[in-house]
Order: structure tokens, then sequence, then C-alpha cells
């Protein structure tokens, strides 16, 4: 009886009942060289394999009890083993997208020289406008007269009454006229005036002041080759674009698109001028105008070449004209000369006048006109050689000098008269249509 119970006392830390938890005999922690967490100086003293069996024996009658916390033991780990696996699968495949919100993407870093460039769009895009040509055109078939798109181009605000400047060759033509803002709002306009000589065209608009800002208006006669130079329209009708270059020419000329009068002093760009750009404004680094965008020049055919554009020093005098008269008072000799080639052939320098008008500025000063006499010989007349001192080799150096000149002014004209030469004084006055 006393060896029964000494065995029940040592397998008893081994025995568990439902209602009762185990308890191992505590350990003794000492100093030694070793972590004492990990190697224990005190055994523990276990019970003997008789013990365990004879207690095995003497605890049958609780069997069941055991099993049930065994099973209960093992559906706690499967438990816990499942849920270890739907939380890493739930990982794998959850979206990381909500995740991103946290992510915090750091600013673009510009250089100051594109800052500079950004700024300057934004600044001056709510002041360039889109323009459509509309032509009334009559249907082959239904005989209906429509209005259709003949073209477009690009155009700038002037002024806060509804001014706007772009080239005569984009309105050419057109019965009716569309004028688009940058917020996509659209307007009719009407044609104040234009100067078809230097490709320069003033429209007007009724829209309200708070979409009428005016570009700010800058100076040509100090530019320098190789400043920069940025371009701004509405190329193949696209919303606003941009594009950049500097001044690769300065004092060039061109013809006028109408009439083939010279534009002198007109600037050269390699910025990019393409269909819809002309009209545009030609902005300096600062955002002033400097020129407007008329025409490129591309021996190939493609967009590529070089561009020009007239300077705001020009265009000023222009639209101030067109706006306070509704034209331009060109001061004008009244003549129609022969072409340059022709007078080249004759072995002479200067401008053959064909026709002096007699109540024009030349005939009433006594130009003779070429013509033929009784026999049907052709008697030339006088050959234009300088105007106030002047020297006149062709047709574009009598522009030039005319349009240093006023209405009203009295000059000095040159003439070779046969075999002698004569200066004639002579009163300038407009076109007969500008009277």
């Amino acid at each position: 009886m006393a060896a029964y119970s000494l065995l029940s006392t040592l397998s008893s830390p081994f025995s568990r009942s439902p209602n009762r938890t185990p308890k191992l005999p505590p350990l003794s922690l000492t100093s030694t060289s070793k972590p004492s967490f990990l190697f224990p100086t005190r055994k523990l003293s276990l019970p003997s394999l008789h013990s365990l069996i004879f207690n095995q024996s003497k605890n049958s009658s609780n069997k069941n009890s055991s099993n049930n916390c065994i099973v209960s033991s093992a559906f706690d780990s499967f438990f816990i083993l499942c849920t270890s696996l739907a939380l890493s699968f739930s990982l794998f495949v959850t979206d990381v997208g909500a995740a991103s919100a946290f992510v915090v993407t750091p600013p673009r870093k510009l250089q100051s020289d594109e800052l500079a460039t950004v700024r300057l769009f934004q600044e001056n895009t709510p002041s360039v406008v889109y323009i459509t040509n509309l032509a009334v055109r009559q249907d082959a078939f239904t005989l209906d007269v429509l209005e259709v798109p003949q073209g477009s181009g690009s155009g700038f605000v002037w002024d806060t009454d509804g001014h706007i400047v772009t080239n005569y060759h984009v309105i050419r033509g057109a019965s009716d006229l569309k004028v688009t803002f940058a917020d996509q709002t659209t307007y009719d306009a009407k044609v104040v005036g234009f100067d078809q000589d230097k490709d320069v065209a003033v429209l007007r608009v009724d829209a309200p002041k708070d979409k009428l800002r005016p570009i700010p208006i800058g100076v040509s006669a100090d530019l320098l080759v190789g400043q920069k130079v940025y371009a701004i329209g509405n190329p193949f009708g696209l919303d606003h674009t941009l594009t950049t270059g500097v001044i690769s020419g300065l004092r060039r000329e061109i013809s006028s698109a109408a009439t083939g009068r010279p534009i002198q002093d007109v600037i050269q760009t390699d910025a990019a001028i393409n269909p819809g750009n002309s009209g545009g404004p030609l902005l300096d680094s600062s955002g002033n105008l400097i020129g407007i965008n008329t025409a490129i020049y591309s021996p190939s055919g493609a967009n590529s070449g070089v561009g020009f554009s007239i300077p705001v020093d020009t265009v000023s005098g222009i639209v101030d004209q067109l706006v306070k008269f509704g034209k331009v008072t060109r001061p004008i000799l009244g003549i129609k000369f022969a072409p340059d080639q022709s007078v080249e052939q004759l072995g002479v320098s200067g401008v053959l006048v064909l026709d002096a008008p007699a109540n024009g500025p030349a005939g009433k000063a006594g130009l003779r006109p070429t013509k033929r006499d009784a026999y049907g010989r052709l008697v030339l007349g006088d050959i234009i050689t300088s105007v106030n001192g002047k020297k006149v080799t062709n047709g574009s150096d009598l522009y030039r000098i005319l349009d240093q000149c006023k209405v009203g002014d009295k000059v000095t004209v040159e003439v070779l008269r046969g075999d002698h030469k004569e200066k004639i004084p002579v009163i300038l006055e407009p076109t007969p249509d500008e009277t």
C-alpha cells in the first residue's frame, strides 16, 4: 500500500485530469559559463517506466477524459494552422492598390529655365485664340448653300475692347469667322479692317471682359540674333501648343501673299511654325509680343524650314490705324511699273513706269508712262532711279522708301527720261479706295 502511494505520488506530475492543470517541478537557475536558460544546472527527476505503466493502469478510469483533451488540443492546433494559411493566402492575393495610396510621390523637379517656360505658356495661353474661316459653298447635287471651313489659324487678344489680331491670309475670302478661346467658348467675329500689303488683319468679338486678356506688347527694334523666342498657336486644329527656338536672323524681307509687296525687317526664327500657327504670337523670354508668325520657308515642302514673323513695331502702327479708321493710309506714287526682269533686259537699273494715271500723284506731277507712237513703236516711259536721294534699283527698293513716308509728304523723284535725268517733285497720296 505504501509502495502504491509512493508510485502515485511520483506519477502525479504526468497524470492529467479534466479539471486540473499539471505542474512541473521548479527549475533552479544558477550562474554557469553557458546561458542558464539553455542549460539548467538542476536535472529533472523523472519517474521510472514501471511507475508510468502502473500510473496508466491506475488512471484507466480517466481515459475518456484524457482522450477528449487530446482531441481538443489537436483541434486547436489544426485551427491555428488553418488560420495561418488563410492569412498568408490573403496577403498574397490582396490588391496592393489601396496600400499605394499611402505612397508619397516626390514632386517633379524642373530646372529654372523649364519653370520659366511653363509659366510663360500658362500665362499667355488665355490670350491666344483659334480662328476658323468659313466660306459659302453651293452643293453640286442639292444646290443648297452651305458654310464649310476653308482654313484656320491663330490670333491673339489685342485689347479689352474685343479686338483680335491675326494674319490677313487667315481670314481671306471668308464669309463668316469663328473665334474660339482657351476655354473652348466660341464667338462670331467681324472684320474691323486689314492690310493686305503687310498681311495683318483685325477682328472684333463681343466676349465678356473676363475672357479678354490682352497679350503684353513688346519692342522689336532691339532684338538680337540668338535670343530665345516662343511661338504659341493651334497647329492642325489641336489645342494650344508651344514651340521654342531662337532668333536666327533679323531684317529679313518677304513678300505679302496677297499683293506681293515686300515686308521689311521680318524676324527669322527656327521655332516651328506649322499650319494653324499663322497669326499667332511670337514671344520673347519675358512673355512680351515681338512679332506675328506669318510664314515658313521650306524647300522640301515640309513644316521644318525657316519661320518668319512680322515685327511688332510694324504691327502696332497698322493695328492702331485699323482700329481707329478701319483702313491703313499708306502713301503711293500712283504708278504701275514693269517687272524687274524686263528692266534688266534693257540694260538699265531702276523702275520702268508703265502707267501713270492722270488723276494720280505721279500723273499730276508729270511722270511719263510707257506707250506706243503713231507707228506702233514702243516708247519707254520714265525710269525711276532714286527717291529723296535714295537709290532705286527695283520695285522692292521703291516700296521700302515709300514705307518710310507718310500721306501728304513731298518727295523728289529722279527719273531717266531718254538720255538725260530729271528731278520731279511728287506729293504722295493714299490709294483711291482709301480716300
